[in-house]
């Protein structure tokens, strides 16, 4: 069954009654830039806000549950959870699980997983009857996600911000429609242009996450928003040096005289199944200080920015839920 055949209309989804949602847009979970202000007008909007857990309590610094009765406090729509899942440590991994079953606890139905096998996440959120989406990059961690239960894709092309999949956003969804899961199309979504393509390919919802770091109510800093907007596609460069992966950031003279390639120990350490997951622990330490430095750092001294192509079609700073009214109102246009 092709997968545009799942949805009954471009506004109504399997993914937006999964979510409860009336837009069938997600504001991305981003690390360090997922603040509670931001969460809350993308789901006051009528879209999905997603917290980012360690960005909620590291970089914005709150208690999670706290966190989530003060997003709770500004507003009554549906928001969603990203759990990161890879076993990097056993204290990581017991304190995901807890803030997991925390979210439930507060209410939140909609979770997505990332890094990792999604099974306990899914088992766990069955006991509330919610919802789980798993990133993938290609057709074979699709396939593992789907054995283990999910109930729909975040599919990430070669546009998308952070960590990017190698394929197009046609291509990923050639690949993944037969699965006959909702697909959710992530990476090169800055205009409504281009979401209503993506809408119009088949995918049940898009997933933005540049386009909402150049808003009024995230707190990264002003000059990491402005070169958002400055930026064009040929701007955005591929870095090993982060995560030991590919990820995707605007090329700086920072990052010129970082350099975007790992060194070959690094790399054949992460060809090994012991050393990679030690290796890609002291990674994200590391980079979790240096992205948080930058970002929220308005001097701008630090130019250590992670964006997607999506910055072509990103002109100006703007309110969150003006971005996903705007959108919103296109795909209705569209239908006339």
């Amino acid at each position: 069954m092709n997968g545009a055949r799942l949805e009954t209309s471009l506004t109504e989804t399997l993914f937006t009654k999964h979510a409860s949602v009336n837009v069938p847009l997600i504001c991305g979970p981003m690390y360090p830039c997922s603040n509670p202000e931001l969460v809350v007008a993308v789901s006051e909007a009528g879209g999905l806000g997603v917290v980012q857990p360690v960005s909620l309590t590291f970089v914005h610094g709150h208690d999670f549950r706290q966190g989530l009765r003060l997003i709770r406090q500004q507003t009554s729509r549906p928001v969603g959870m990203n759990a990161l899942i890879e076993k990097s440590s056993q204290r990581y991994h017991e304190r995901m699980q807890k803030w997991v079953s925390i979210a439930l606890e507060e209410g939140v139905r909609f979770f997505i997983t990332s890094l990792g096998n999604p099974r306990w996440v899914v088992e766990r959120v069955a006991e509330y009857g919610g919802i789980v989406y798993h990133d993938a990059t290609e057709r074979k961690w699709a396939m593992k996600a789907l054995d283990a239960g999910v109930d729909g894709l975040i599919a990430v092309n070669n546009r998308a911000g952070g960590h990017a999949g190698g394929l197009s956003a046609s291509q990923l969804f050639d690949d993944l429609y037969d699965l006959n899961l909702p697909l959710i199309c992530a990476g090169g979504i800055g205009d409504e242009k281009q979401f209503v393509e993506a809408m119009r390919m088949g995918y049940a919802g898009c997933q933005l996450g540049t386009r909402f770091i150049a808003t009024d109510e995230c707190r990264a800093a002003a000059p990491y928003k402005q070169a958002i907007v400055d930026a064009q596609e040929r701007d955005i460069v591929l870095s090993e040096r982060i995560t030991g992966v590919p990820v995707s950031l605007i090329n700086t003279p920072h990052v010129v005289a970082m350099g975007l390639k790992a060194g070959p120990l690094v790399r054949r350490m992460l060809r090994g199944n012991r050393s990679k997951h030690w290796l890609r622990m002291l990674f994200t330490i590391r980079s979790a200080f240096q992205l948080r430095h930058a970002s929220l750092d308005e001097s701008g001294e630090r130019e250590f920015w992670q964006a997607g192509k999506s910055v072509a079609g990103i002109h100006q700073i703007e309110p969150a839920g003006e971005i996903v009214r705007r959108f919103y109102a296109a795909l209705l246009h569209m239908k006339r």
